[in-house]
């Protein structure tokens, strides 16, 4: 499943460049994640970067774009070129 930034978000910006995917954004309030281009890291690392990083664990799962891990690895290729 792609991941979701919740309203608990504070906007300390760590999770921004951590995205090998560039998939997290500045919103209107806090940051968000395209479901699109959100990976959970698979392709790249073991887990979701943004989250580990995360300083206040706002940084779910998405339940309205639930993914196996064979959905997510065919998105890293298809971003990904590989």
């Amino acid at each position: 499943m792609a991941l979701l930034i919740t309203d608990e978000c504070i906007n300390c910006d760590v999770c921004e460049p951590a995205c090998p995917n560039e998939a997290i954004s500045e919103g209107d309030d806090i940051y968000v994640i395209d479901p699109d281009l959100c990976t959970e890291c698979v392709g790249h690392f073991d887990e979701p970067q943004c989250v580990v990083i995360c300083p206040v664990d706002c940084i779910p799962h998405d339940p309205n774009h639930v993914e196996t891990e064979s959905d997510l690895m065919s998105k890293y290729k298809r971003i990904t070129g590989k």
